[in-house]
């Protein structure tokens, strides 16, 4: 299913609904930053995905890094909320919402990186090279936020 996200357009459809979801910024003994690039719209971005019923907070972001990237991780603190409702993301089936996303810190315990069906490429890449990425707006800002290390989580106010 393919999804065009909205950040500040004008254009932006209406949503219709708000699901809770996470992102994870993965850091390796290196300083390098997990990075997938998305097939449903071709985008780099850092791992994440929607909360299923049954799911802890916690369990959340350690299944959806996995999924995404064959790495195993430990959920250490929160980088941020972001729920701005000028984050819309619509969806080819219908669906149309607002952005509702917790970034959390991570850290690799294990595992070894591969594609899934919702990461066509997974890397570790060094914080210089991520300007050559097209990453989308809401993401580069959870990016500098976790690079902001030690700062009080970031909400949308």
């Amino acid at each position: 299913m393919a999804r065009i996200d909205y950040f500040n357009a004008p254009n932006a459809p209406t949503a219709t609904n708000i699901v809770v979801t996470v992102t994870a910024f993965v850091q390796d003994e290196r300083d390098q930053l997990l990075m997938i690039r998305r097939t449903d719209n071709d985008l780099y971005s850092i791992p994440g995905g929607a909360q299923d019923v049954g799911e802890t907070i916690g369990q959340t972001v350690i299944r959806e890094v996995k999924e995404e990237t064959g790495i195993d991780v430990e959920p250490t603190d929160i980088i941020g909320v972001y729920s701005d409702p000028k984050h819309v993301i619509a969806y080819t089936d219908g669906e149309i919402r607002q952005q509702f996303s917790i970034c959390f810190r991570v850290l690799p315990i294990g595992g070894e990186i591969r594609t899934s069906s919702e990461s066509s490429e997974v890397h570790w890449i060094r914080r210089a090279d991520l300007q050559s990425l097209n990453i989308h707006p809401s993401i580069q800002l959870r990016i500098k936020h976790g690079f902001e290390a030690g700062s009080i989580p970031y909400f949308t106010k």
